[in-house]
């Protein structure tokens, strides 16, 4: 039996641009959030950033926000405030990351 308390987990991936610390590590970047079913909350995030500082920042900006309302203040926010080379992957990511969140709404709709 599913709790209506139950977390769902979402991936995006994107491509890195050349000569980036993380290229060293993975081919692509990651962002991987967690969001209350209820309200598409997102209560946990996380990336494959190369520093401990980047893969914070990047969590506090995703955290907190719903889904529902959609990405784009959120890509308009890591324009304005994330001043990195991953920038334009981290927003691939995102919508990437999104669209997977798209493609299952009618699922968490259903009883």
């Amino acid at each position: 039996m599913k709790k209506e308390t139950e977390t769902l987990f979402y991936a995006g991936h994107a491509r890195l641009p050349q000569g980036m610390a993380a290229q060293n590590m993975f081919e692509s970047l990651s962002i991987t959030v967690e969001i209350d079913p209820k309200y598409a909350v997102i209560i946990e995030a996380s990336c494959t950033l190369a520093t401990d500082h980047g893969m914070a920042f990047v969590r506090d900006l995703l955290r907190g926000h719903s889904l529902r309302d959609g990405i784009e203040e959120l890509v308009v926010v890591m324009q304005q405030r994330y001043n990195g080379r991953a920038c334009n992957a981290l927003i691939a990511a995102l919508k990437d990351l999104y669209l997977q969140y798209e493609k299952n709404v009618p699922r968490m709709q259903s009883p």
